[in-house]
Parts: C-alpha cells; sequence; structure tokens
C-alpha cells in the first residue's frame, strides 16, 4: 500500500502500437500536497511527441512499469521530469542491499535493473556499501515517524514482534542517503516498492540537515505465483550467485513463467526495446506452443547475471536433462553436472576388463545386493546417459555407457541420480 497521503494516478500513456495489449502501469503520488508527478509526466510525453526527441529516463520506465511510486510529489513534479530528460547534466542515483545475507536474489534484481537504466541514460550510480552510522544523525530523525511507518506497525504486531537491529535499519538507511548526498551529490535513492517508509526517513533526514531537495523511487515487488515476496526470509530466494543457483536454475525459474506475466517481465527484466515485445507478444499469440517469450526472458536475464557462457551452460543442462541429449551430457563440466545433479551422489570408479550394468550399479551403491538389484535393472528401472538398461549383464562400451569427457550419468528410478566420473581411461 502507498504511504499516507498518497493515491493513485491514471497509467501513463503508452506508446501507440497496434499489438498493444496491456495497460501501461499506474504512478501513485507518495504526499497530499500537490496534484502529483502525473502531469509532470504527461508534459514529458506530449514534449517527446511534439519535438520527436527521446523520452526521458522518467517517462520511458514509468512506460515501462519499472518505476512505480516517486517522493516527494510537488517537488518530483515539478524538477524530476526535466532533470532526467535527455541531454541534462547526469544526477547520482543509488540503491542500498541488505547486507544480512551473501548473495543477491531475484527480488533484488528490479532496483540493480533500475541502476542499469540510470547508468545507461548517463547518470551516475552506487550500489551501497555498509556505511558507519553517526549518532548524530539520530538527533535528526523522530521516533513519531519511524513508528508510523506501515512496515514498523506490521511487524511490532506480529507473533515475531520487531528486533532493535530491524527498529535502526531506516535511520541506518536514513543516514546513508545523507552521507552519499554529502560527499557524491546523491539525489535520488531507489528501492522495492516495501522500502518507501525508509526512502521517506532519507528524505526528511536530507532535507532537514542540508536544506537541498533530493528524491525517491521505488520498483515493484517481485511475487511469487501465490502472491508471496520471493526473497531469503520466505524461504523462496532465487539467488544471483552461481554457488546458490545456478544459471540453468535461474533459466527454468523464468522460463516456466505462465502468460498472464511474462510480458510485464520481458518489460522489468531485459533491455528489450517495447516494439520488440509488442513483437515477441504478437508471435506468441499465433504460436503459443513455442513459448517465444518465455524462452527470450530466461535468456535475456541469465546473460544478464551469468553472462554468455552462463546462458550457453544452461541450455546444455537443459537439453540434457529434458531432451537426454548425450551430446549436451559430453559437453558439460564437473561443475555442470554438479549444479545440474545437486542432489545426486559422486562417484570415482575405475573401468575394468569386463565391467558390466549390475557391476556399475553395485559399485555406485546404487541398487540393493542379491536378487532385488538384478531385478531392479530387469525390471527397466535402470538407465545410463538417458538411456534405459534391462540386460544386467551388458558389458561397458566407451563411448556409450562412458562419455567422451569420463562421465557416466546412471539414474536409478525416476530421480536418484549418480555421477560416475571415470579414472585413467
Amino acid at each position: 500500500a502507498p504511504p499516507t497521503g498518497a493515491r493513485r494516478y491514471p497509467s501513463v500513456p503508452r506508446a501507440q502500437h497496434p499489438s498493444a495489449k496491456m495497460a501501461a502501469p499506474t504512478l501513485r503520488r507518495c504526499c497530499g500536497r500537490a496534484a502529483g508527478l502525473w502531469g509532470g509526466l504527461r508534459r514529458v510525453h506530449q514534449q517527446a511527441r511534439q519535438t520527436g526527441r527521446a523520452k526521458g529516463l522518467l517517462a520511458e520506465q514509468c512506460e515501462r512499469g519499472l518505476f512505480q511510486e516517486v517522493f516527494p510529489a510537488q517537488s518530483a513534479e515539478e524538477q524530476l521530469p526535466e532533470l532526467l530528460a535527455p541531454g541534462r547534466p547526469p544526477l547520482t542515483a543509488y540503491c542500498g542491499f541488505d547486507p544480512t545475507a551473501d548473495s543477491l536474489h531475484v527480488g533484488h534484481l528490479l532496483a540493480v535493473m533500475a541502476l542499469l537504466h540510470f547508468q545507461r541514460a548517463g547518470h551516475h550510480v552506487i550500489a551501497v556499501p555498509l556505511l558507519d552510522f553517526a549518532c548524530g544523525a539520530g538527533g535528526r530523525l523522530r521516533m513519531g515517524a519511524l513508528l508510523s511507518r506501515q512496515g514498523c506497525q506490521a511487524r511490532l504486531r506480529s507473533a515475531e514482534g520487531m528486533s532493535l537491529a530491524e527498529f535502526l535499519y531506516p535511520a541506518l538507511q536514513a543516514y546513508d542517503f545523507l552521507h552519499l548526498h554529502r560527499h557524491h551529490g546523491c539525489r535520488v535513492q531507489l528501492g522495492g516498492a516495501d522500502q518507501m517508509g525508509n526512502i521517506m526517513s532519507g528524505y526528511e533526514l536530507v532535507t532537514r540537515v542540508t536544506g537541498e531537495d533530493v528524491f525517491g523511487i521505488t520498483v515493484p515487488l517481485i511475487t511469487s505465483t501465490t502472491g508471496d515476496k520471493l526473497g531469503k526470509t520466505a524461504g523462496n530466494a532465487v539467488w544471483l550467485n552461481r554457488d546458490k543457483t545456478s544459471p540453468f536454475e535461474l533459466y527454468q525459474f523464468f522460463v516456466r513463467q505462465q502468460d498472464n506475466i511474462v510480458e510485464r517481465y520481458l518489460k522489468l527484466f531485459t533491455f528489450l526495446p517495447l516494439e520488440e515485445i509488442n513483437h515477441i507478444m504478437e508471435m506468441h499469440a499465433k504460436e503459443p506452443e513455442k513459448w517465444g517469450p518465455q524462452k527470450r526472458l530466461a535468456a535475456e536475464v541469465t546473460k544478464l547475471v551469468h553472462g554468455r557462457e552462463g546462458l550457453e551452460s544452461a541450455k546444455r543442462c537443459t537439453k540434457a536433462l529434458y531432451y537426454s541429449s548425450v551430446e549436451a551430457l559430453e559437453a558439460m563440466s564437473d561443475q555442470e553436472l554438479q549444479e545440474l545433479f545437486r542432489q545426486a551422489s559422486f562417484a570415482e570408479l575405475m573401468l575394468e576388463p569386463g565391467m558390466n550394468v549390475l557391476d556399475l550399479c553395485r559399485k555406485a551403491n546404487a541398487i540393493p545386493s542379491g536378487p532385488s538389484g538384478y531385478q531392479k535393472i530387469t525390471d527397466g528401472g535402470v538407465s545410463i546417459n538417458g538411456i534405459r538398461e534391462t540386460n544386467p549383464e551388458t558389458v561397458l562400451v566407451v563411448g556409450q555407457h562412458i562419455l567422451k569427457n569420463g562421465v557416466s550419468l546412471l539414474r536409478i528410478g525416476k530421480k536418484n541420480y549418480y555421477i560416475i566420473k571415470w579414472l585413467q581411461l
């Protein structure tokens, strides 16, 4: 919900296109003191149409839906559209990230995208490290305002309550803004929609100490299909660090998005022009079975986070797992195999003369000893490199059961995988 005094504005006019299907996102005012940002944005759009110049950063990102709320409304309406217009001197914007985890996650990615859009438009950006907190900042912040924030009230009413560290967090974040404003000329703070209360605290501190105008811009929150916020607290984080979420897993998260959300995500998580996104959705309407928008979304985000090699890795893993591609398995590194089959057992074996399927399964401790293990194979419960093996006496063949990269992927049943690394072939 928007802060006290906020109200919802009509959607920003969307660029005219014959395939336009979805209304542009709404922009909400964060203070009741003036007519709000809508008029300023509307004027920017009118100027862009009349003069033919490129739209300013603010109007463009509101059209994409990336910028959701701005604060404070009056000075934002009067100054931001012009300050962020093409050809103006660069501003400095920053975003702080929660330091309690060792990786950012998809929930942070929209704030990163906002920073990147500022940077691509020629502005300076800062991703905030932890800064020491000066006691003097505490005298500039009011307890009533901090306690009245919706986030603070919700935590105070919850069963878990609110720790002192959590309560002080808005003050720390406000001091970040003041420090960056003083030392780097930072005038814009970016954050998720749930950070508006903290951003307001930073605005109040900076304006009281310096008397200068600063601004806050929020980006939408990303939620799961059940409406829960994605993040470490909810236990559903999709991490940006490869050690925690592999390129394949990140790719699969986005490729599985439903039709009703994929167009919005293409606008939020990629730098694709709106005209190209419209074309992608037009083609999808004709051939929905190809999942074209989902595949493009997954490819763009994976490449953004992990680079081109990360995207190729995700594609290899996809072919190996879902299409039983022997070529993809042979091209996979040990790291990719372990990322793809995180729960798989790993074994190193020596290939002995005459070694057969039954020997392999027993040496890998993949089947029980005795007749039941033998029957597991004859019943079709064992596959090697995606090929079912029903004869326990079949001798292992290099190039068939053992791939060129010296690996065999053994599967018992539907979900139990064993990665075999062959030594001294």
